[in-house]
């Protein structure tokens, strides 16, 4: 069992002890509860909180997976003794109440030495109290979407899922609905997920409000209060998809087991919502919204089936269909709805960012990309290993570059890039990482050859140093490459953006690809980032071969 370190205990010691008890429990929350991570995912699980019995105050709250050990119970313990909700003081209690008999003994065992009684008792009627009022609150939300329109709602994106525009289209590639239906005019899209983060539409009601957004989250930078108020100041409809394993509820209402069918046939849920900067955000439709975005998803899956191989990041040249679609509810009616694609917004969108990227690079010198890092004929490829195999390699590789800060291990694997060649020469590039001030991030960027019009998918490495290094040239339309790709993404959401590059010897015959724990020399543990962030924009791959 794992216990607390010297000075944690110390630190706990000095905390005054004060004449009260706590209720603590873990209870599982239905998924209308589920709470918004900083990346924007779901998270859904059990909620742990800690209770002055007492005072009858929450002192400590947290949402954590279902699968998570003991282990979380300790830490929100800790977060409550420590660093409680106001207007709570720092403290120690004198007894612990809990209702579960194997986490008693877990406390026991890790609280030792700090003078705190741990009892078991069958009821703990403050915590029930407050779960009870927290699993009113769910039932008293309303659904996502009327019921009448679960079932073609789902169809509607379900097409949309498989169109999978993001793969073309990136946010600035903004599409005209024009559909007058339901006091709605027009409705801006803007598709999401390029970067493979979160992938929908937003539906923007007016074109002030998209170019607003733009340029508030250009201006606020990193600032999370910034891109918070940018955010809630949206007026649009959205639909998105979300790569979140939710475990489902015992007993599962008819939108939320069709929401897990769903997920269980194409591993996303869907989410449907609306924002207002009066209203905020809503994560549900009312009958006239839910019309409006089902009209609107029936064109643009029209649209996308005729035009979509003709778009892409490059090339977004005016395209206008005009469709019938079926008014809801009354499929008798028709409602005449019109798509086009809108390239001078997009051009202006586009210099927009640039503007932002160019104040930020104001006297700097643009980011040139080498290719002359990574031996010839080495083996490159990216994966995953398991959190097992990573635990050991931190503790036996020959060099280990930490992650800057800890991260969840709730993909099913660490997200690596793997490097092999000879031991001579991953000897050597080591040794040029090294010198470099280490390894800083792993990036993917788009890059074309303009004699075949073959587009690739360029793997780059940015050193400490600030040295930009090709690592690999993927085909972009590689089924196998694609796949890899999507999952890569996935984990590196899971892990908040952390990922790992391996330097191993021994890339001929039957280690090539496969590693043994003893062929792996090196691990750097950093950040993915977005091709955006690395500032070089679509590159001409011959140019980096010559």
């Amino acid at each position: 069992m794992t216990a607390l370190n010297r000075s944690t205990r110390r630190r706990l010691q000095s905390l005054r002890q004060v004449p009260c008890v706590w209720e603590g429990d873990r209870r599982f929350l239905s998924s209308n509860l589920a709470m918004r991570t900083e990346t924007g995912g779901r998270t859904q699980g059990e909620c742990i909180l800690w209770v002055d019995g007492t005072e009858g105050v929450v002192r400590a709250m947290d949402m954590v997976p279902c699968e998570a050990g003991h282990e979380a119970i300790v830490r929100t313990l800790l977060q409550a003794m420590e660093y409680p909700h106001s207007p709570s003081p720092p403290g120690r209690p004198q007894k612990i109440v809990v209702r579960d008999r194997e986490v008693q003994f877990f406390l026991r065992g890790v609280l030792q030495d700090l003078d705190i009684v741990v009892e078991y008792v069958s009821e703990l009627p403050l915590i029930d109290e407050i779960f009870d009022g927290l699993q009113g609150i769910a039932r008293s939300r309303p659904p996502q979407l009327p019921p009448e329109f679960v079932e073609p709602m789902l169809t509607a994106i379900q097409d949309i899922w498989q169109d999978a525009p993001w793969e073309r289209l990136d946010e600035e590639k903004v599409l005209a609905v024009e559909l007058n239906h339901e006091d709605v005019d027009t409705l801006y899209v803007s598709v999401l997920g390029m970067l493979g983060m979160e992938y929908g539409l937003l539906m923007y009601r007016s074109l002030d409000s998209l170019k607003q957004f733009r340029r508030r989250v250009l201006a606020a930078g990193d600032s999370p209060d910034e891109l918070e108020g940018a955010f809630l100041e949206q007026d649009c409809l959205f639909v998105t998809f979300e790569q979140d394993d939710i475990a489902p509820e015992a007993e599962l209402d008819e939108e939320g087991a069709a929401f897990q069918a769903f997920y269980e046939q194409h591993g996303v849920y869907p989410s449907f919502g609306n924002l207002h900067p009066l209203e905020g955000m809503r994560p549900s439709l009312y009958t006239e919204e839910a019309s409006v975005v089902l009209v609107a998803l029936q064109a643009l899956h029209r649209f996308f089936h005729q035009n979509l191989r003709r778009l892409s990041i490059d090339e977004f040249p005016p395209v206008t269909g005009r469709y019938r679609i079926p008014e809801p509810l009354e499929s008798s009616k028709r409602v005449t709805v019109k798509v086009a694609t809108m390239p001078d917004l997009a051009h202006e969108l586009a210099e927009m960012s640039a503007g932002e990227e160019d104040s930020e690079l104001f006297g700097q010198s643009l980011p040139v990309l080498r290719s002359d890092l990574i031996p010839d004929n080495a083996f490159y490829s990216l994966g995953a290993m398991s959190w097992e195999i990573l635990k050991m390699l931190r503790s036996e590789v020959k060099f280990h570059q930490e992650a800057d800060a800890t991260f969840p291990q709730t993909a099913d694997g660490f997200p690596v890039i793997l490097i092999q060649t000879s031991q001579t020469k991953a000897n050597a590039l080591i040794k040029e990482f090294k010198a470099a001030g280490g390894l800083k991030a792993i990036c993917f960027s788009p890059g074309e050859d303009p004699f075949s019009d073959d587009r690739y998918d360029l793997g780059v490495l940015q050193l400490n140093n600030g040295d930009l290094h090709l690592f690999g040239e993927f085909m972009e339309a590689d089924p196998v490459h694609i796949q890899a790709r999507k999952k890569w993404d996935q984990r590196c959401k899971k892990t908040k953006g952390h990922c790992g590059l391996v330097i191993a010897k021994g890339f001929r015959g039957e280690s090539k690809g496969n590693p043994k724990l003893d062929d792996m020399l090196a691990l750097f543990e950093v950040r993915a980032i977005s091709s955006k962030e690395l500032g070089l924009g679509s590159l001409q791959l011959v140019s980096l071969l010559d």
